[in-house]
């Protein structure tokens, strides 16, 4: 064997055992998933308001529950009126003109999974979004600071 090829086996090698397909794409440590927690909690308490908790740190609020008996899966294209902001109050994003949007639950952030499949058609509610299941430790652009939790307030208008 030349070194070439002996080289080349021995980069290749390194390079795919630094791969780890299981790893998270929007890991976040435990430290920073019990910060995320006392944040959210304390917005809570300083804003009178009374959430349910998920194993995952996700909180939600139902303020309205919907009509009918089905809920969206994790897997579900949800038709959706919503406001994302932060806990200082700056809107990053919502929906504009009156109309909902369209989205899979796959194709968002981890969040939006967990949480709109507590909703019923109809439903109206706020999802309060630990930074691992938002965007982690890299943010999202300018608006969205890494290891931020989020926060949307939604209404399902259909999922199917």
């Amino acid at each position: 064997m030349n070194i070439k090829t002996l080289l080349f086996s021995l980069l290749a090698v390194v390079l795919l055992s630094a791969c780890n397909k299981d790893e998270d794409p929007v890991a976040v440590n435990p430290d920073q998933l019990a910060d995320d927690i006392v944040l959210i909690e304390n917005y809570l308490t300083e804003n009178g308001l009374t959430a349910q908790r998920t194993e995952s740190g996700l909180h939600y609020i139902i303020e309205e529950e919907g009509t009918g008996t089905e809920f969206p899966t994790s897997t579900s294209d949800v038709i959706i009126y919503y406001k994302g902001y932060l806990m200082d109050g700056s809107t990053f994003d919502q929906t504009t003109n009156g109309s909902p949007a369209t989205f899979n639950l796959q194709a968002v952030v981890a969040g939006w999974g967990e949480g709109v499949p507590y909703f019923k058609k109809g439903g109206k509610g706020t999802l309060l979004i630990p930074s691992g299941l938002a965007y982690g430790t890299t943010g999202s652009g300018t608006a969205i600071a890494p290891n931020t939790p989020i926060l949307f307030d939604i209404e399902l208008v259909n999922f199917n």
